[in-house]
């Protein structure tokens, strides 16, 4: 269970302030069916991406116009094979050699277009996180005419989540950029950090746009298709609301539940990596992407749902690797686990002791873990349990006293959670701070990001 530093976590001046949270399942897009283009064969596009999902031989398209049916078509995408691909007029033109799996870290991608360029691989170019990408898998740029007309930027409908409309995309997106008539170097998007070389995003509110350009900032809740870029270029909302404006950024990276170490509970994410379905053969736990191993730390966990039979969520910390579906969390002496069962308890190295009390569906846990005094509290809709109070640091029965995490098998405290009852499945929705929490958070704990983990951890 290896602690993931996503590659993009270190803020500068510039602070992004909302992403969008698009889920596959509810199929998230916005679109615009832009006018007549300024310029129809140099353009720039360019978006920060968070994945939520492998690829699981699942197209993932977040930026794409026309469609199957029209022939002015282009997408680009993860696709199948976790690769960028860049496509258009029925032809994959670029994909990558090299995959892009990691779920936790915030990826730049800008593409540049220019038909006019007398070398074919001049014509279409493709940077991640400021480099340019120069080993592809697929090269089909030799099939890219000289001054062709592009499928993207003409009247046609475009798309950002989706194809217009299809093959949604499963994660989070920002700063999402639409350069009419230009092609524009990534530097106008971000820049390294002079301290770390991480690649950062910039102001880009004062860039030159054209007449079909677009900025998608995500800001306001209300119209989250509002263009900022002063050209009116709204996008229509589909099926997004404003429960999925989230301050899960570039420039502070919030926590989610790893899809990476979804092998022994072999649960289905979904949300932003946010919801987790447990299933019916396994019991095991699954953990956060941020462990921690100083600081005080909150964050909440709604048990959602339940397929039948009786209430067996069970929340709260885990510091080892599980190595079988039948170990739930609390199984490891260095890991615990507070139960909603009846009568309630929490569950440490494989022992069951009274605590607190059950919860069911609907009901919220709130989670108060404190690595200066290595102590443990749960809540449940805001009440903390056995008389604890992580504010005050009153302990009565409440307090679990945990093992220091620098004596703990990964030398980190991770979120985590699993459903004990292989016979029916549990849904859980986890918020470790990109939304509004339900209850207030405890005097001096702090919401699990990397700017929190840099300043506090």
């Amino acid at each position: 269970m290896p602690l993931i530093i996503p590659s993009n976590s270190i803020s500068g001046e510039f602070e992004v302030a909302n992403s969008l949270r698009f889920d596959q399942a509810s199929n998230d897009y916005l679109n615009i069916t832009l006018g007549t283009a300024t310029n129809d064969k140099i353009w720039t596009f360019s978006c920060w991406v968070k994945r939520s999902t492998d690829s699981a031989n699942q197209q993932h398209m977040f930026f794409g116009s026309g469609g199957n049916a029209d022939n002015n078509w282009f997408q680009i995408q993860f696709n199948a094979s976790n690769q960028i691909q860049l496509s258009g007029y029925s032809t994959a033109w670029l994909k990558t050699n090299r995959l892009f799996r990691d779920q936790s870290a915030w990826y730049h991608v800008v593409v540049q277009a220019d038909s006019t360029q007398a070398t074919a691989s001049d014509r279409l170019k493709l940077y991640v996180n400021g480099t340019q990408e120069t080993s592809f898998g697929t090269d089909n740029r030799s099939s890219i005419t000289q001054n062709q007309t592009w499928g993207i930027n003409k009247a046609v409908g475009h798309s950002v989540g989706s194809e217009n409309p299809g093959s949604y995309m499963d994660g989070y997106m920002c700063e999402v950029v639409f350069i009419d008539g230009s092609t524009l170097a990534p530097t106008s998007f971000g820049e390294f950090d002079e301290d770390t070389g991480i690649w950062k995003p910039i102001d880009v509110s004062g860039l030159t746009f054209g007449t079909n350009g677009f900025y998608l900032d995500f800001e306001n809740s209300g119209s989250l298709g509002n263009d900022k870029s002063g050209n009116g270029n709204n996008f229509t909302v589909n099926n997004l609301t404003s429960d999925d404006q989230v301050i899960d950024t570039p420039t502070n990276n919030f926590a989610t539940l790893n899809p990476l170490d979804n092998y022994w509970s072999n649960g289905t994410l979904s949300n932003g990596n946010l919801t987790f379905l447990s299933d019916t053969s396994n019991v095991t736990y699954i953990p956060s992407t941020i462990g921690v191993n100083s600081g005080k730390w909150y964050w909440e966990v709604e048990f959602d749902a339940k397929s039948g039979g009786s209430d067996s969520p069970v929340i709260g910390i885990t510091s080892t690797q599980p190595t079988a579906g039948n170990q739930q969390l609390g199984y490891f002496p260095n890991d615990w686990g507070y139960s909603g069962y009846s009568p309630s308890f929490y569950i440490n190295n494989n022992t069951e002791t009274s605590y607190g009390s059950s919860y069911t569906t609907n009901d919220i846990i709130g989670v108060a873990l404190d690595l200066d005094n290595n102590k443990l509290y749960f809540s449940k809709n805001g009440t903390w349990q056995n008389s604890g109070d992580p504010t005050s640091g009153a302990t009565g029965t409440g307090a679990l006293s945990i093992t220091d995490p620098s004596s703990t098998p990964l030398g980190f405290y991770f979120p985590a959670i699993c459903y004990y009852n292989v016979s029916n499945t549990g849904t859980f929705n986890a918020n470790f701070g990109s939304s509004a929490f339900s209850y207030s958070v405890p005097s001096g704990y702090y919401s699990l990001n990397i700017k929190n983990l840099a300043e506090f951890g």
